[in-house]
């Protein structure tokens, strides 16, 4: 029995075809509408699953020349984010057999398969993982590393790839004097699709990290959004998913973790962090204009087509590169527009990791670091003269 899955997002179809060829069907995946439509002919499957929202060549298009050019009978099911009525009514006119809307498990979807095509006769029976939901949106994170080997947490990534579809993990070596890379290579084999190791040969800092790491993701096509994680997870995955549950259901550009102290959540932190931590906030807020509670948090996710503005240019400090990225949303947007793309979402949970590379001393720089983006960014303002917008420095 062989199944033919039409998608332009890869991160989608790997989950599904990795469950369907477990359970015994031939499947061909194609993340290209145009060689799906080949695949169609040279192939001669028995069912086609297609997304509709694709680049070129659209679902409609394929269920069409199915249908009417080759005027094929061929089962058809609709495995799709669009939820819309009008397009629904549309496919079913076109003559699909099934539509899936995603969010969806993949037991839900292979219990439709089944219903329209029937079951593989299998010699073994087959062990049904634990269940994975397709979601309609990709994601990729971004995860620097520097000096990890001791206390990356490789179970929890593991389970959480493994559980979560739609996510690609990007660890970033940072230029680690121990065994780091050869950690993340090994947590990497055999998870290529879902897990990329990005080696700096030098330590360049969190900052430069996180930039790199950012820019490479983004040129990944099948990414909707792009976010970066401490790798102490510090703040857990979960957490992560909700913050992006949050900008895929709304038009925030970004999404910021913030450590505040709740009922009902889990904050901990040194005392005397905290009150260091209140202090650069109190100054951040200045800097800024704008009422943030809590800047620093390891755990923001990105709309893809504010990366370039984000994190194209190398930033001026090390740390607090976070103030820097608002600050850059500020001049390009304005401060009006830039507050209404940003999102100070709180955490259910951050707890303070042992071994934190930000030392006590650390922070004091911090102070000093943030009167230098105050420097260095006090001239820049964006001005508009007959339509076109002009970076100028200003004496």
């Amino acid at each position: 029995m062989k199944v033919l899955a039409i998608d332009d997002q890869q991160l989608v179809l790997l989950p599904l075809q990795k469950r369907l060829t477990d359970l015994g069907y031939d499947v061909k995946i194609e993340t290209n509408a145009q060689k799906g439509l080949e695949a169609f002919n040279a192939f001669n499957p028995d069912l086609v699953i297609v997304d509709i929202n694709m680049p070129n060549i659209s679902g409609f298009d394929v269920i069409t020349h199915i249908r009417i050019t080759e005027s094929s009978d061929t089962p058809i099911m609709i495995l799709s984010g669009n939820t819309l009525d009008d397009n629904i009514t549309k496919a079913f006119e076109l003559g699909v057999n099934d539509y899936m809307k995603k969010p969806l498990s993949l037991n839900e979807i292979c219990a439709r398969v089944k219903r329209l095509i029937g079951a593989p006769v299998l010699s073994t029976a087959v062990k049904v993982e634990n269940n994975v939901i397709i979601q309609q949106r990709c994601v990729g994170v971004v995860i620097p590393c520097y000096n990890e080997e001791e206390r990356l947490l490789s179970d929890e990534f593991l389970s959480f790839v493994n559980e979560n579809s739609g996510y690609h993990l990007c660890f970033v070596n940072d230029g680690s004097k121990d065994n780091t890379l050869e950690v993340l290579q090994n947590l990497q084999k055999g998870r290529e699709d879902f897990i990329t190791v990005y080696d700096c040969e030098k330590n360049g800092g969190k900052a430069e990290a996180v930039r790199l790491g950012m820019l490479h993701m983004a040129q990944k096509e099948d990414l909707d959004y792009i976010g970066f994680l401490d790798a102490d997870l510090s703040t857990d995955l979960a957490d992560f998913d909700d913050l992006v549950k949050t900008i895929e259901s709304s038009d925030f550009k970004i999404v910021s973790g913030s450590r505040i102290a709740r009922m009902g959540a889990n904050i901990t932190k040194e005392s005397a962090r905290k009150i260091i931590s209140l202090t650069i906030n109190f100054i951040i807020r200045k800097i800024l204009s704008m009422d943030f509670k809590d800047t620093q948090c390891g755990a923001k996710i990105f709309h893809k087509d504010v990366i370039d503005i984000a994190f194209k240019k190398k930033f001026v400090t090390q740390w607090i590169f976070d103030v820097e990225i608002f600050k850059r949303m500020t001049i390009h947007f304005g401060l009006k527009k830039a507050k209404a793309m940003l999102c100070e979402q709180p955490l259910k949970r951050w707890i303070h990791a042992d071994g934190s590379k930000l030392s006590m001393k650390d922070s004091i720089k911090i102070v000093m670091q943030l009167a230098q983006i105050a420097w260095v960014y006090r001239s820049k303002k964006k001005v508009s003269n007959y339509g076109v917008n002009h970076e100028l420095e200003i004496v």
